[in-house]
């Protein structure tokens, strides 16, 4: 079998550069694991904690960013006439334009927070016409204090006790990827059987 470990070395921080991206413009991948996995992996050696860090926090801004301007371009009667197809359910929807037109910049910062809304914040934000810059403020210093937040879990579990999980587990890395993948797949799984019971 082929040793694969050089293209994971090198693949890492784009892979995860992706998967927040991914995330945070609407699409269901659990990228609170992806970044709570690196952080375990920082802790381990494996990964730079800075670089993760780095990597973590521009991916989310930009997938907020692009999330936002397709909002101001296309705006709010698309997300409600094909938000279905990214399982944006209308109530959904309108909880979250509510939340932005009342509360602005501050509903975009706690919605970094708010797994199921975070991927909306930036589509709804500029679909309601929120200023380009309350919005680019807001979700940078959203992104800034989430990312650390979701890395620090990881980084404290590989920390306290990646020991022990390697002893009884075997080199960690591969199973915490397994179970994530198993995860991303159940949560698509689950929104498509949602959708169609719903349709």
């Amino acid at each position: 079998m082929p040793d694969l470990s050089p293209l994971l070395e090198h693949w890492r921080y784009p892979a995860i550069f992706l998967v927040v991206i991914l995330g945070n413009v609407g699409l269901p991948v659990p990228e609170e694991s992806v970044l709570a996995l690196a952080g375990f992996l920082a802790a381990r050696g494996l990964l730079h904690l800075p670089g993760v860090l780095a990597v973590g926090a521009l991916a989310a801004i930009v997938g907020d960013n692009l999330g936002y301007w397709a909002g101001r371009r296309y705006g709010h009667e698309a997300l409600a006439r094909y938000g279905r197809y990214v399982w944006i359910t209308p109530d959904r929807l309108a909880k979250v334009s509510a939340a932005m037109t009342r509360h602005g910049g501050l509903a975009v910062f706690a919605a970094r927070f708010v797994p199921g809304v975070r991927s909306l914040a930036g589509p709804v934000a500029g679909a309601t016409g929120m200023r380009p810059l309350t919005f680019v403020v807001s979700n940078a210093l959203g992104a800034v204090a989430y990312v650390p937040y979701a890395v620090g879990l990881g980084y404290a579990l590989g920390y306290g006790a990646g020991t022990a999980i390697e002893r009884v587990l075997g080199r960690a890395e591969p199973v915490f990827v397994a179970a994530i993948a198993v995860v991303t797949v159940a949560l698509i799984a689950r929104r498509l059987i949602r959708h169609r019971a719903a349709t």
